[in-house]
C-alpha cells in the first residue's frame, strides 16, 4: 500500500492565527478536491480550520463560494491550482498564491501573493484597509475643494488660475 498526503504549507498555522487578530470575526474553511480522509487529517494538522468541505470538484468549489456568500456576507478566496480557479473569480476577493500558482489561478484572482507565504495575508489586508481608507480621504478633499471653489466662485472671487489650481491640485 502506497499512499500521497499533501503537507501544509510551513507556516500555514501562525499565518492563520495572525489572520483571527487582524481580521476580526473571520471564519476559515477548507475546499478541497482531496479525499474527505486525507482533508480532515490536513485540517487537523492546522488548527484553526473551522470548517472542511473536501471531495469538491472546480463547480463544487464554486457553488461553496456562492453558499458561504449568502450564509456569510464577503468571502476571500486563497488558491493556487486551476481547479481553484472558478472559485477565486467568484469570491469577492480572489488571493492566488503565485510562485507555485497556475496561470489561470492567477489570472482568476484580484491579488496574487508572489512569495508563497500565507503570512502575508494579514498584511494584505492591512494594506487593502489602509488603501480604502486613502481614497476616501483622496475624494473627500476633492469634493471640499470643489465646494470650496464653487463658494469663491459665486460671489465673482475665482479666476481661471484658481480654477485650474482647485482642479489639478486635488
Amino acid at each position: 500500500l502506497i499512499a500521497v498526503e499533501d503537507e501544509p504549507r510551513a507556516g500555514t498555522s501562525a499565518a492563520l492565527e495572525s489572520l483571527r487578530l487582524a481580521v476580526h470575526g473571520v471564519r476559515t474553511i477548507m475546499l478541497t478536491g482531496d479525499n474527505p480522509r486525507v482533508a480532515a487529517s490536513v485540517a487537523r494538522a492546522l488548527p484553526g480550520i473551522d470548517e472542511v468541505r473536501a471531495g469538491l470538484l472546480p463547480a463544487d468549489k464554486m457553488r461553496e463560494i456562492e453558499r458561504l456568500r449568502s450564509a456569510h456576507g464577503e468571502v476571500a478566496m486563497v488558491g493556487d491550482g486551476i481547479n481553484d480557479a472558478p472559485a477565486l473569480a467568484r469570491a469577492d476577493v480572489g488571493i492566488a498564491m503565485g510562485a507555485a500558482g497556475t496561470a489561470q489561478a492567477m489570472e482568476s484572482a484580484d491579488i496574487v501573493l508572489m512569495q508563497d507565504d500565507l503570512g502575508m495575508l494579514p498584511r494584505t489586508f492591512a494594506i487593502a484597509r489602509r488603501s480604502r481608507q486613502l481614497v476616501k480621504q483622496n475624494i473627500a478633499l476633492s469634493l471640499g475643494l470643489k465646494l470650496a471653489f464653487l463658494a469663491i466662485t459665486i460671489p465673482g472671487w475665482a479666476t481661471l488660475w484658481l480654477a485650474v489650481a482647485a482642479d489639478v491640485g486635488a
